[in-house]
């Protein structure tokens, strides 16, 4: 990477922050914990993080009055689930919170956070958790109904589970296994979309560390419910430009790696402003960042929610290159990197 904004960001502040998002859980709708901790990250950097009513994150950099007011936004709210009922023998029927494949969860740990405070461990399995026991489990379809939490508490019935204070409405977050390897891998759950949260956070730090005087009004929103639809329907009325920093898709006929930048051109909710996707291929290339274009035909963005939401914006959407989105993703860092660079360089131009 040959970027004059490489040098600027700190890759080692990138990945701390970028580990204590994903170690926090976060699913959508229960956001407090973690928008507490950038509330304060924030604040140590010099910067305010004002709360919407609905609960997203708004931070307002000082800025030139050459620009277009820019919105950068970045979604801190991951896929998770609810309990649904209690079941008769005191295990636990859940309803997923966003959308992913049933399998990708099944033997996966994870918490039950009750409205009381207190927090249960547990275990994700099928009805059928046993070759050994049930002849047709290897072929049992995985959804809503045939999935169920395995408790890691004494309880074998209703009444039991519900003397522990966990009842239908509590939140379910899973255990993101964060790994960072030396070699810049990060493997973890909620890569979508905390390692673009990172990004914004990387931009942040340099700005406050390096007193970085940007050259257009710049907001960042912090989104705590994109992964079910309205993240940020509502953004600020002074708008004109908005980013969506999210997680680039791979695999299929898409061109990006885990180590790009991913431009999207067009999603399913259709094209994304010629002009700024324009002038961000060619700030990536005259800057030496790796990127590739794509399409991605089964994702929609918090852009996508604001246009939706009546905005009258012109957006793009960036993001670095996640491997196997809503499974067990991964990326490098020199992708996260890559897009506060790029990010960097479209504030500054």
């Amino acid at each position: 990477m040959n970027t004059v904004w490489k040098g600027k960001l700190d890759r080692s502040y990138m990945l701390n922050i970028l580990e204590r998002l994903l170690e926090t859980p976060s699913p959508s709708g229960f956001c407090g914990e973690i928008m507490t901790l950038l509330e304060a990250e924030s604040k140590r950097l010099g910067f305010e993080l004002q709360r919407t009513p609905k609960g997203n994150g708004l931070i307002e950099l000082d800025g030139g009055a050459e620009g277009e007011p820019l919105l950068l936004t970045a979604h801190v709210d991951t896929l998770g689930a609810m309990v649904r009922a209690v079941k008769n023998d005191g295990k636990l029927r859940m309803t997923p919170i966003g959308g992913y494949d049933m399998s990708t969860v099944e033997g996966e740990y994870c918490l039950v956070h009750t409205r009381s405070g207190n927090t249960y461990s547990g275990t994700v399995l099928s009805t059928m958790p046993s070759v050994h026991v049930y002849p047709d489990s290897r072929t049992q379809k995985r959804d809503e109904s045939t999935m169920e939490i395995r408790l890691d508490a004494d309880t074998a019935s209703r009444s039991e589970t519900l003397a522990l204070g966990i009842a239908p409405g509590d939140f379910i977050s899973w255990d993101p296994r964060v790994k960072l390897l030396p070699e810049g891998w990060i493997k973890s759950r909620h890569l979508d979309d905390k390692a673009s949260v990172a990004a914004l956070f990387a931009i942040l730090e340099a700005v406050s560390r390096e007193r970085i005087q940007l050259r257009r009004p710049v907001k960042l929103l912090i989104s705590t419910y994109e992964e079910v639809g309205h993240g940020s329907a509502w953004i600020p009325a002074d708008i004109v430009e908005m980013i969506a920093v999210d997680m680039g898709a791979l695999g299929d006929d898409l061109s990006a790696t885990e180590k790009d930048v991913s431009i999207c051109a067009k999603d399913s909710s259709g094209p994304y402003d010629y002009g700024m996707t324009s002038r961000l291929i060619q700030l990536a290339e005259g800057q030496g960042i790796p990127h590739a274009v794509d399409i991605y035909p089964f994702y929609g963005s918090d852009a996508s929610a604001a246009l939706r939401g009546g905005a009258n914006i012109r957006a793009a959407l960036i993001g670095p290159g996640v491997h196997a989105s809503h499974g067990m993703e991964r990326t490098h860092a020199d992708a996260v990197l890559g897009t506060a660079a790029l990010l960097l360089a479209y504030i500054m131009e």
